[in-house]
């Protein structure tokens, strides 16, 4: 249905209390999963759309956002009372599809440490899709995006703010998308942790104890260690873990202590990578 010319006026009703969008002016897609969702909403015809938007997520227009397993809830204060409802939704994976998942994530050493520490592995994508699964929708029908306004376009601005803000939201917390998908955080990391104590439980179960090293020999690299790499780059986002606690309660010189504390982790993890890779 297509609302007639001036049904709906150009301001929308102005919010108490909005959800702050934590990305100022700057766009969404401060680290790569959020880029790649990004990109795939431009690869859908979708992208240039969410500039229409941006104004209403910058301005707080989105009252209430929730990321549930198979659907995003929002409501959007447009132009009338009542804000509009939108629903995302997204293909669940299946608990066959989950299980191959889990399995192929526990599989590979890096990617689970990354997972278990609450980091998103960049070879994630890689990582499902040699189970023939995929991290996000492989299309915008999969999709399923509804609003109730007037507005015939799909999406609508209000739609596109959501789609906007949520990708912020995955750039704070990466676990989101899994719980898009059907697999919330706790019940993703518990299955990994059981299925890494399996392997180990496995591999040790017929071992010899180890004997107590010499104390000659206590700095020295043993066996044990042959296979363990660690790599020398920063990790994407140093200062998620402080996104995803929000605002602190006090300011320095004017700034919110989050954002004095982000900058400071970049350095730092900045400064550590030139070292490693000088040495």
């Amino acid at each position: 249905m297509t609302g007639a010319p001036g049904f709906e006026p150009a301001r929308p009703l102005p919010t108490v209390e909005g959800i702050a969008s934590p990305g100022g002016d700057g766009e969404p897609g401060a680290t790569w999963w959020s880029r790649r969702f990004v990109e795939l909403l431009e690869s859908f015809g979708v992208g240039s759309r969410l500039e229409r938007g941006r104004g209403y997520a910058r301005g707080g227009q989105v009252t209430e956002l929730e990321v549930e397993p198979g659907i995003v809830l929002a409501k959007v204060q447009g132009t009338r009372y009542t804000p509009y409802r939108v629903r995302i939704r997204a293909r669940l994976l299946s608990e066959h599809q989950w299980r191959r998942a889990e399995k192929a994530m526990a599989a590979q050493a890096l990617p689970l440490a990354h997972l278990l520490a609450g980091q998103m592995p960049r070879d994630i994508e890689d990582v499902l899709a040699a189970s023939k699964l995929t991290l996000f929708p492989a299309s915008y029908e999969e999709l399923k995006a509804s609003c109730d306004c007037p507005d015939a376009e799909s999406p609508c601005k209000h739609i596109a703010a959501v789609l906007y803000l949520l990708a912020e939201r995955f750039d704070a917390d990466p676990f989101l998308i899994f719980t898009w998908r059907g697999r919330p955080e706790d019940e993703l990391l518990a299955s990994l942790r059981a299925r890494r104590g399996r392997s180990k439980s496995g591999v040790h179960a017929v071992a010899e104890p180890p004997a107590a090293p010499a104390t000659a020999s206590f700095w020295e690299n043993g066996p044990e260690l042959a296979d363990l790499h660690i790599s020398p780059l920063a990790g994407e986002a140093p200062d998620a873990l402080l996104r995803r606690l929000g605002p602190a309660p006090a300011d320095v010189a004017g700034r919110n202590v989050a954002d004095v504390l982000a900058d400071l982790y970049a350095r730092l993890a900045a400064g550590a990578e030139r070292r490693a890779l000088a040495e």
